[in-house]
This record gives C-alpha cells, sequence and structure tokens, in this order.
C-alpha cells in the first residue's frame, strides 16, 4: 500500500481539525463568477474502492503516529512533540501524513468527505463510504461534507435520513445568496426554491445544516435585495448555522473581469456591515446561530443565537457605526492587520496608539490610499 493519500484543496474552517477524505475531485458546476478554487480543473468520482485504500492508508499513518509517540517516549499519546517532531521533518512526511498527525492532535474524532460536492455520489456509496469510515475509526463521531442545494433539492428526504444513520453529521452549503437576480448574474446554477427545497430536505433528513452566505455579493445595485431575499430564503430553511463570508472579488474571475468592465460595482467595507445589519435584521422566525468566523468579516464577534441574540447582534453593528470616524478606520485597519477581534480590542491604548499613528501618516502623505491598501491586505487573505 502507498504511504501517502489524496487530498482536495480546500475545506470549511470549522473543518481546520477535521481529517480530509477525498471522496470526489473538483466541483461539478464550476461556473461560479466569484470562485477561482477549481478552475481548469474536471470533476470526478472516485470509486468507493479507491477512497477506502486512502481510508485505510490514513489508519496505517494513525498507527505509526502512535508508534513513533511510544518511541519519543510519549507512551502513545500524540501531543505536540510528536506533532512538532511530524512537521518539522518534511523529507520524512508528506501533507496527508501531517494531516493525520494533526487530526490525532485534535482528538481525532471528526471526518470531512471533499470536494466541492460529495453528495452527489450516489447514496448507497456514500452509506458505504461513511460506514467504512466508522469501522475504521472507532473515535470519529462527526463526519460532514460540502453539498450544492441543486443536488440536495433532488435527493429525498429518505435518503438523507439513510445518510444520518450511516454517521453523516453536517453538511455545508454555499447559499452566497437567495435573490434570483444575483444567483443568475453570479452563475450559481441553482435558484432561490431551490436553495430553500434543497435545505429543507437536509433538514428534514435529521442533518446538521450549515448555511454560507456572502454579504456584497449583489454589489451596489442588489444590496438591499441580497439581504432581503437571502435572509428570507433561510427564514423558510432555518438551518443549525448561518455562516457569514464577506465578498471579496479575487483575481482570475469572472466577477474581477467584470468588475473592471464596469458591470459590477463592489460595496465598501461598510457598505457590507449596513448589508449584513439589514440582513439580520429581516431574520425571523427561525432558531439558527449565526457565524462570523472569516478573516473577510470586519466584525467577528457577529456571533449569537436566534431569535434570543438578534438584538445583541445588531447593537454590536450599530456600536460600529457610532464610533468616531478616525476610530472606525483604526478599527478595519486593525483588523485587516489580525490585531483586532471585536470592539472592545480598541481600548488597548498601545495598539490604538501605534494604528492611529499609520492612519496619521497615510492621511499626511495620500489621502485614499490607506482604503486601497486595506483592499490589497484582504487579498491576501483568499
Amino acid at each position: 500500500m502507498q504511504f501517502a493519500f489524496e487530498q482536495g484543496p480546500i475545506r470549511p474552517p470549522s473543518e481546520a481539525k477535521s481529517l480530509l477524505i477525498r471522496v470526489t475531485r473538483n466541483c461539478p458546476w464550476n461556473k461560479c463568477a466569484f470562485c477561482h478554487t477549481y478552475r481548469g480543473t474536471k470533476f470526478q468520482l472516485r470509486k468507493v474502492a479507491e477512497v477506502k485504500d486512502d481510508i485505510l492508508t490514513a489508519k496505517e499513518m494513525a498507527d505509526k503516529i502512535r508508534e513513533l509517540s511510544w518511541k519519543m517516549g510519549q507512551g502513545g499519546s500524540v501531543n505536540e512533540h510528536v506533532v512538532n517532531y511530524v512537521y518539522y521533518h518534511d523529507s520524512l512526511y508528506d501533507y496527508s501524513f501531517k494531516n493525520v498527525a494533526a487530526w490525532l492532535y485534535f482528538g481525532g474524532t471528526s471526518v470531512f468527505l471533499q470536494d466541492a460536492n460529495t453528495i452527489l455520489v450516489k447514496t448507497n456509496d456514500l452509506v458505504e463510504i461513511i460506514s467504512f469510515i466508522k469501522e475504521q475509526f472507532p473515535s470519529v463521531d462527526r463526519i460532514t461534507s460540502y453539498c450544492r442545494s441543486h443536488t440536495a433539492s433532488r435527493k429525498s428526504v429518505e435518503e438523507f435520513v439513510m445518510l444520518r444513520e450511516a454517521g453523516l453529521s453536517r453538511i455545508h452549503v454555499g447559499l452566497e445568496s437567495g435573490y434570483d437576480p444575483v444567483l443568475e448574474f453570479i452563475q450559481k446554477g441553482v435558484t432561490a426554491q431551490e436553495h430553500i427545497e434543497g435545505g429543507q430536505r437536509i433538514v428534514a433528513g435529521g442533518i446538521s445544516l450549515s448555511e454560507y452566505v456572502i454579504p456584497g455579493l449583489g454589489g451596489k445595485r442588489w444590496s438591499q435585495g441580497n439581504a432581503i431575499e437571502t435572509a428570507r430564503v433561510l427564514n423558510q430553511i432555518n438551518p443549525d448555522f448561518i455562516r457569514l463570508r464577506s465578498l471579496q472579488v479575487r483575481r482570475n474571475t469572472e466577477l474581477y473581469r467584470l468588475r473592471e468592465e464596469g458591470e459590477f460595482i463592489a460595496l465598501s467595507d461598510e457598505e457590507v456591515v449596513r448589508e449584513i445589519r439589514l440582513f439580520i435584521e429581516t431574520l425571523d422566525g427561525i432558531q439558527s446561530t449565526v457565524v462570523s468566523d472569516h478573516i473577510l468579516n470586519l466584525l467577528e464577534e457577529l456571533e449569537g443565537k436566534l431569535p434570543e441574540d438578534k438584538e445583541r447582534l445588531l447593537g454590536i453593528i450599530d456600536r460600529y457605526f457610532a464610533l468616531p470616524d478616525e476610530d472606525r478606520l483604526i478599527y478595519r485597519l486593525g483588523r485587516r492587520k489580525g490585531l483586532y477581534r471585536s470592539l472592545d480590542d480598541l481600548s488597548d491604548s498601545r495598539v490604538y496608539d501605534s494604528l492611529k499613528a499609520i492612519v496619521d501618516k497615510y492621511k499626511q502623505k495620500e489621502p485614499g490610499k490607506l482604503d486601497r491598501d486595506l483592499q490589497r491586505i484582504m487579498h491576501t487573505f483568499i
């Protein structure tokens, strides 16, 4: 058996502690105007036997890492000493081996099935793969996957029940927007109604659902509709999680071309936050948890359970806009430099004074250049 296994390019931030098992390659749609991840690639369904071989390889790696722990005098525990040894011996261990080591360090309990739309796999085949993971790794109590709404709307509730009973815990869906003009403009390949139908079927199947939303995706033209209609769609789905991913237009995407040609006018940082406020204000009658767990989001502290935390979330946004203009600019700079995670961080006078000195220098030399530089910093995050 070859001592390496295949892994795809991405996973959700919330799956950072998961073992990555590649069930499909790339994205079957691959036309979204804002996405660059799978450009120039071909979608492929991997054979069940091939995926099982990877799972067995991961199992063999896990056993060898524990053996290494014993040899290092760590008693079989995959602790910081073991992980550091694996990570700093590049010539000995490949990326997949390091992923297994990190996974064991974090408890070895969660698995993410790659790539972009694994639920497209025949249900019986996916049940077989999930069951095999549980068989080889009894410690696993959480298995998750990406899925397109278009695919979910064509799976039956009974199929989702089968996947849940096999061990599938959560599905991540890139809803992006619930506004049909935006969905058509960005070539999402799905309608608002398909978003609703797909999401409702996942929920009815008893699988935890995490829906991803991109504030700013409608640009200036559709900002209000994007906020209100996306909330309306989610009100009908009632997912477990609503995760915010503020838009950053990346080079080498169709959306970048449209922006350069003037067909798309992007929102500013603060316009995106205003859109998020309207979005949260329109969410109603659901028990979802709103999460702002991405570096692109200006206000990372926007996290809370609906409906009880709704007013608190709106209050965070209102508190931001109540700040003086200069303090908002200082906060934006601190956030983009990774120094701020909440508005309370502004109270650190040492960091504040350091950032203020930078802002003052920009004002003296070239007003407006700081905004452009902040955009460049954000671009490095994607």
